[in-house]
């Protein structure tokens, strides 16, 4: 399965979606990768984009594209990101490359937020093959540890990893998601936590999946 291809031909489909002088959120990824790329062939159609973490910026930079400071804007029409799971009803597990943070703050001002995945990213229940990433202040690490353990999670620290705040991701394994909302809200409820990649509340508008069948839409 050539899964570059399909990133490719996902990131490709997403463009359809944009306007000439659009400004738009970009997330963070692989498929973000191919996407960004395609966005450099209509950088003159765009005025710019607002980025959800360091990396993206790097290579938005290096695209040519105009990168715009999220608090100088209110809102945005459109927010382009891949996930690392999505269901039937447009949720998400995101937060595998650490930047769930900046992905969640761009979302929430989004009019609209494309999700763009190929087919192995689709899942009938959403924290069943991915750990729930959760981003934490490193003094808070061992008692959101603790209050994970007693949701019946299997939490693990990432290794060598810092988030483009200084945070520490802690990824939980074997998490009762048999209400991802409820469990989104009570985790973010914990002190110490900056945000959990479960994307509930604020879910997909649209789904874009790509296959060797070619684009299905959710």
């Amino acid at each position: 399965m050539n899964f570059k291809h399909l990133k490719k031909k996902v990131a490709i489909e997403a463009i359809n979606y944009l306007h000439s002088g659009i400004t738009i959120g970009v997330g963070t990824g692989s498929t973000v990768f191919y996407l960004i790329k395609e966005l450099k062939k209509i950088s003159h159609l765009i005025y710019g984009a607002v980025s959800s973490s360091k990396s993206s910026t790097y290579f938005l930079k290096n695209n040519k594209i105009n990168i715009i400071n999220i608090n100088q804007i209110n809102s945005l029409q459109i927010y382009i990101d891949s996930a690392d799971e999505v269901d039937d009803k447009k949720r998400m597990i995101k937060g595998g490359g650490g930047a769930l943070t900046g992905e969640k703050i761009i979302s929430s001002i989004s009019d609209i937020f494309i999700c763009i995945v190929d087919k192995s990213k689709k899942v009938s229940k959403i924290g069943s093959k991915f750990p729930i990433p959760i981003e934490v202040i490193p003094m808070s690490t061992s008692y959101v540890c603790q209050e994970i353990k007693k949701l019946g999670g299997i939490p693990k620290v990432r290794k060598n990893f810092f988030t483009d705040y200084g945070n520490i991701i802690i990824d939980v394994y074997h998490l009762n998601m048999s209400n991802p909302l409820k469990t989104e809200l009570y985790i973010n409820s914990i002190v110490g936590v900056v945000t959990v990649g479960i994307f509930a509340k604020k879910k997909a508008d649209i789904v874009l999946i790509s296959s060797e069948n070619g684009i299905k839409i959710l």
